[in-house]
């Protein structure tokens, strides 16, 4: 009888063990479109039948979350948050990022730790010049392959970058400070280059991936500052476009993903980073997002790799921007950029 009473004990408490995961949530917040559809039609519905958990997803790019872990600060609210690579540096210099479980790092490469342990690499993106082949075909072009073909004038008009307030307009500044002897420690040169060269041929400076997508679609543009992912979920919609790595370096945009600090849920705010750099779901992010897989193990065709940032023939050339001088200065910088470029 003590035995069955035992057995019985045990299996009420696997029960109760399992109904409290269910009864837990966890609030993700992270980009909204494209992400969020596969987040919610894959990578959410394996975790909560893996773990009996429930996640919420908060939609919102890099800032919005920023944003949202500033106006929280003491109660937050998000339990993991995946913002670009700049913005996560200084949510943890503000303290929002608790210590990332080093088990997590164990087949990721060195690139995917970000400062201090405090979030991983979920995806590498590379900064560079997407591009319709098919219009450069008829105009005959060369395909792009210097962040110098943005001054050139046969594309006066012609071009849309983001703005410095999107991650990858302010990667072109950095850049074109770069072309020129700068750098983040000297970004005059950029804003030179953008006011003298670049400006002319710029049609719109525009934030918003689906509008970016729209003019590249509707013939509006030849050529953009874009990410390798961006460029990949338009040419699966057939459009004919291309990404061109620089001769000078394509820009590294590292995806990161923290775990917020104080948070209610801390054991499966790590099991769900776990999850998401597990070669099998780094996979699904490289396939439909175009994110280059920071774990070492995953399988790709060659077909599949395309343009991702995927060997070391790429990987390695990547550039790495230094945040923690980009971050101090770019409140100003902004002020500059509404002042002088989009004045």
């Amino acid at each position: 009888m003590r035995a069955l009473l035992t057995t019985a004990a045990a299996a009420l408490a696997v029960t109760a063990t399992f109904a409290q995961a269910e009864e837990k949530t966890v609030y993700l917040a992270a980009y909204g479109g494209s992400t969020e559809a596969l987040f919610k039609d894959v990578i959410i519905p394996r975790w909560q039948e893996k773990t009996g958990a429930k996640v919420v997803y908060v939609s919102g790019n890099s800032t919005d979350t920023l944003a949202k872990l500033r106006a929280q600060e003491g109660a937050q609210e998000i339990d993991i948050a995946f913002i670009d690579d700049g913005p996560m540096t200084q949510a943890i210099n503000f303290g929002y990022c608790d210590t990332v479980d080093p088990e997590t790092f164990s087949e990721l490469y060195d690139a995917a730790r970000m400062p201090e342990g405090k979030a991983v690499g979920v995806g590498i993106v590379a900064t560079g010049l997407a591009y319709n082949k098919e219009m450069f075909a008829e105009k005959g072009w060369n395909a792009p392959t210097s962040w110098a073909d943005l001054a050139d004038p046969k594309f006066k008009g012609m071009i849309a970058i983001p703005p410095i307030t999107n991650g990858y307009g302010l990667l072109a500044l950095i850049m074109a400070a770069k072309l020129n002897g700068g750098g983040e420690t000297n970004i005059e040169p950029g804003f030179k280059m953008f006011e003298d060269k670049i400006g002319d041929n710029v049609l719109v400076y525009e934030p918003s991936s689906g509008k970016m997508s729209e003019l590249f679609q509707n013939g509006e543009i030849a050529m953009s500052v874009w990410g390798s992912g961006r460029l990949k979920s338009l040419a699966d919609t057939g459009f004919p476009g291309a990404f061109a790595y620089p001769d000078e370096g394509a820009v590294n945009l590292l995806i990161g993903a923290c775990p917020v600090v104080d948070s209610d849920v801390p054991e499966l705010a790590q099991d769900f980073l776990k999850f998401m750099v597990s070669a099998e779901m780094q996979r699904y992010f490289a396939v439909e997002k175009g994110w280059g897989p920071v774990n070492r193990n995953t399988e790709l065709s060659d077909e599949e790799i395309g343009a991702l940032p995927v060997g070391p023939g790429r990987v390695d050339k990547l550039v790495t921007i230094d945040y923690t001088v980009v971050n101090k200065e770019r409140g100003a910088w902004t002020q500059q950029w509404t002042r002088r470029i989009e004045n």
